[in-house]
C-alpha cells in the first residue's frame, strides 16, 4: 500500500505543478484553490499515508485499508475536477456543491479509517 500511495502522491504532485506552472505563466490564478487542494490533498496527504503505511502499518494490504486507499483516491480525484470546473467557470456552485460535498465526505471518511488502521495496528517492538 506504501508504494501505491507514493505513485499517486507523486502524479497528484506532478499534476498540481503543471496546473502551478500553467497560472503563473498564464498570470491567469484563478485555480488556486484547485491548485492547492491538489498539493495538499492529493500529494501531501497521500506522502503522509505512504508514511504510514511504510513505518507503521507494515505495508499491509488488508481489505480496509485498500477501501481506505480507493476511497481517498476517489474523493481526491472527485474533489479536484469539481474544483477545477468550478474555479475554472465551467460550471455553477449550485450544480458542483453536492458533488463537492460528497467527495470531502469522502476524503474525510478515508482519514477516519486511516485512524481506525493506525490504532488497530499494534506498535513495532525492537
Amino acid at each position: 500500500m506504501d508504494r501505491r500511495y507514493v505513485v499517486t502522491a507523486l502524479t497528484y504532485a506532478i499534476a498540481g505543478l503543471m496546473l502551478g506552472i500553467y497560472m503563473a505563466a498564464s498570470k491567469d490564478h484563478g485555480q488556486l484553490v484547485t491548485h492547492a487542494h491538489i498539493m495538499l490533498v492529493g500529494f501531501v496527504v497521500s506522502f503522509v499515508y505512504a508514511l504510514c503505511h511504510k513505518l507503521w502499518l507494515n505495508a499491509i494490504a488488508t481489505p480496509l485499508a485498500r477501501v481506505q486507499f480507493y476511497l481517498h483516491q476517489a474523493g481526491t480525484f472527485v474533489l479536484t475536477v469539481a474544483l477545477f470546473l468550478l474555479y475554472g467557470e465551467f460550471m455553477t456552485l449550485e450544480t458542483l456543491d453536492p458533488i463537492l460535498g460528497i467527495a470531502s465526505l469522502t476524503v474525510f471518511v478515508a482519514l477516519v479509517l486511516m485512524t481506525i488502521l493506525f490504532v488497530k495496528t499494534p506498535p513495532h517492538t525492537p
